[in-house]
């Protein structure tokens, strides 16, 4: 099963640091965002990645490309213009990055994807939230749910968007982008796709929001099913989010790490 990861957008909540890289490039204890959700899904057996890029997608083609470089210890001799790699420490990961436009929209990126999926179930989330989720766990559920989308269901204490949820078959109701009111169940943004999840997104065209008109319709059918989680989640919207993030990482706090 293939991870499809949203790492395109211009990230400018977090401009302090996004004016030189891609936010899912910005680092948490010396690793960027984007490694480590990768970490988390590699950790429940998920090694096949799909990264949607846009704004200076130049910076993660060129990391992945060299990734011997940024993670083992190496020499170059001049003189003969040699270089060897010691003590690797790679990843069994295959990493396809997509060139998804510079201004494309969520729901652009991912359809436009579409053919490396390859008609089969993916799973999908965005380059900038970590979260202690099991993803096994998030799987099993939507395979029983029968949906034909689950998303990951936070109650955190406020200021994201809002879902409607019949706590008795977890179906999802309705599901609202940014409502009033706080301390709703939200989007956290992991979620497991059936293929025909491309059927809700019109062809060629890239101002398409994801989160809009077809999350809504999936809604709206009765084929999105929630799985909530109650352990940690957080996004990295602001440098205070990444300011937090880095603390719990340096004070050996990082509650995402499950590897």
């Amino acid at each position: 099963m293939k991870a499809v990861i949203l790492a395109g957008g211009f990230g400018s909540r977090l401009s302090e640091a996004t004016n030189l890289i891609p936010k899912p490039m910005v680092e948490i204890g010396g690793k960027p965002i984007l490694w480590h959700i990768m970490k988390i899904y590699s950790h429940y057996g998920i090694n096949d990645f799909i990264i949607c890029c846009g704004y200076k997608q130049y910076v993660i083609k060129e990391y992945f490309a060299n990734y011997f470089r940024h993670n083992c210890d190496m020499t170059v001799d001049l003189s003969n213009n040699t270089t060897a790699v010691h003590d690797n420490h790679s990843e069994k990961w295959k990493v396809t990055m997509v060139d998804t436009g510079l201004n494309t929209m969520t729901g652009g990126r991912i359809k436009r994807i579409r053919k490396y999926i390859d008609n089969e179930r993916f799973l999908l989330t965005y380059g900038d939230g970590v979260a202690d989720l099991n993803i096994t766990d998030s799987i099993v559920s939507h395979e029983k749910s029968g949906a034909l989308l689950s998303l990951t269901a936070y109650k955190p204490g406020g200021k994201f968007g809002a879902l409607q949820i019949d706590l008795n078959t977890d179906k999802v109701l309705s599901f609202q982008e940014k409502p009033d009111g706080d301390r709703n169940w939200v989007n956290a943004g992991y979620f497991v796709c059936e293929p025909e999840v491309f059927d809700y997104i019109p062809d060629n065209d890239d101002t398409v929001v994801f989160e809009r008109e077809p999350l809504e319709n999936i809604a709206k059918s009765g084929k999105m099913h929630a799985f909530r989680h109650s352990g940690f989640w957080k996004p990295m919207d602001t440098l205070r989010d990444n300011t937090e993030l880095n603390e719990m990482w340096d004070e050996g706090k990082a509650l995402w790490k499950v590897w």
